[in-house]
């Protein structure tokens, strides 16, 4: 038995969670050094949503907020979440780019690098995980968690072994939906501890309201790290709470050692923010509860209010239980992937339109036929031949990595913005998001250079909330 470590979520996940990640960067530098004394694990402040919505809504350059954030925590690990190959967008990026961003977050503050791919396909995270290890980073393998019959106890150990094998310093189980029920979380904990030596990490949401009672289980089986967010952006759609959890182990064997006194003062600055949020309708109510569809559809709670908008937008609201009904159909026929960006999209959009129009794959986004053409990687199980035909009509599948058939795109990236560049990240932001980042150019040299804000194009930019 060993003292329980804690990862921080309020500066990226919690707040991507709950508030569309729109918390600013002056509303996290009063506190981080207050944070920093606290003796977390580590502060998960950068990526997911984070890099995306700092360009497209809050007019910040992401770099540059993780610089500010490494210059306030002096001693304490900086951590990110990123998408594989995904990188931080929504597709797959040449090796070069992949490579060359994970170099640059590390030069510019990053520790640990939490990489994930929503297929569980290792051959999407290996560019990443060695980038990682080569810059001297901490590369921690992700096993993004669901439930199917093809995901068993051990399903998910190959999984984690095959991240060990290529290099993975530690393994983080992403249960994304919420899904992790308590003495599973036991059970594939002490399989993990029995089958590989790095240490476990547990990240849950709380939507379906057992991921309290989820890490506890998961930490009498020996986990290792677990992921809260400090109570006033905790719980919801978010992470358990820190400060319950760390009085609740206080005196045992798994003791956090952390000082409740000191987190109550960093809840003290979030609350009034919480407040602020509220009022503004920035946060809603209904991410704050417990929702037992998740459980019940086993649908992460964003992809069930996506559903639902859909079908509104389709003046279809009626066929909700339809479509909930489908979407395990859709899965199943897709070869079980687990809900997470991209796939809970694709899954969802397919099983609404094959309800809508009364006929299964009768409409089939791009996105649908890239999945079953293997341009996203390598599916749990294999997917059904008759919608493999139905869907790609005899084009041929891609069966190789899928960044393989990526040409390098760094150089061409570069020549495309060079008269917006102003440090060498720049051309990472424009490889990740194009028009958002050369929007965000554009601001910044209307800013810098305090050129009336007219003249910047900036029509299609969403504003600051």
């Amino acid at each position: 038995m060993a003292k329980v470590k804690i990862t921080e979520t309020v500066l990226r996940d919690a707040h991507q969670s709950l508030i569309a990640t729109r918390m600013r960067i002056e509303n996290m530098l009063p506190i981080i050094e207050k944070m920093d004394q606290v003796g977390y694990h580590s502060l998960e402040c950068w990526g997911g949503a984070t890099f995306d919505s700092c360009l497209r809504f809050l007019n910040e350059d992401p770099w540059e907020r993780l610089r500010k954030i490494k210059d306030k925590a002096k001693n304490t690990k900086l951590q990110m979440l990123l998408r594989g190959q995904n990188l931080l967008g929504y597709k797959h990026y040449p090796d070069d780019v992949v490579e060359y961003f994970v170099q640059k977050a590390i030069a510019n503050g990053m520790d640990i690098i939490r990489i994930f791919d929503a297929l569980n396909d290792p051959r999407n995270l290996e560019t990443a995980m060695r980038a990682c290890k080569k810059e001297g980073g901490h590369a921690q393998g992700t096993v993004c968690y669901t439930m199917s019959p093809v995901h068993d106890l051990g399903h998910f150990v190959s999984d984690a072994k095959n991240l060990v094998d290529i290099g993975a310093d530690s393994i983080c189980i992403k249960d994304m939906a919420g899904l992790l029920l308590p003495y599973d979380a036991y059970n594939l904990v002490k399989a993990l501890k029995e089958s590989i030596k790095v240490p476990i990490v547990i990240h849950s949401h709380y939507t379906s309201g057992v991921a309290s009672m989820s890490y506890m289980k998961a930490i009498e089986a020996g986990a290792d790290v677990v992921d809260c967010a400090i109570s006033p952006m905790a719980m919801g759609t978010s992470q358990p709470p820190t400060e319950p959890l760390v009085a609740t182990l206080k005196g045992t064997p798994y003791d956090t050692g952390l000082d409740v006194s000191l987190l109550t003062e960093i809840a003290d600055h979030f609350r009034p923010l919480r407040e602020e949020w509220l009022a503004s309708g920035l946060m809603d109510t209904k991410v704050m509860g417990v929702d037992v569809n998740t459980l019940v559809y086993q649908v992460p709670g964003g992809m069930l209010s996506n559903l639902v908008s859909q079908l509104k937008q389709a003046g279809k609201s009626e066929l909700y239980e339809e479509v909930l009904k489908e979407v395990p159909r859709v899965r199943e026929d897709f070869g079980f992937p687990p809900l997470v960006t991209p796939s809970s999209q694709i899954v969802g959009t397919q099983a609404v339109l094959n309800v809508i129009t009364g006929e299964r794959y009768k409409m089939v986004p791009n996105e649908s036929k890239a999945l079953v053409k293997g341009e996203y990687g390598k599916t749990p199980a294999p997917i059904k031949q008759d919608v493999v035909d139905k869907i790609l009509k005899g084009e041929e599948r891609i069966t190789v990595r899928p960044a393989d058939l990526l040409e390098p795109g760094l150089d061409k990236f570069r020549k495309e913005i060079a008269e917006y560049i102003e440090q060498e990240e720049d051309v990472l932001s424009y490889a990740s998001f194009p028009q958002v980042a050369k929007k965000y150019f554009e601001y910044r040299q209307g800013m810098k250079y305090k050129i009336d804000p007219d003249m910047v194009n900036k029509q299609d930019m969403v504003h600051p909330v």
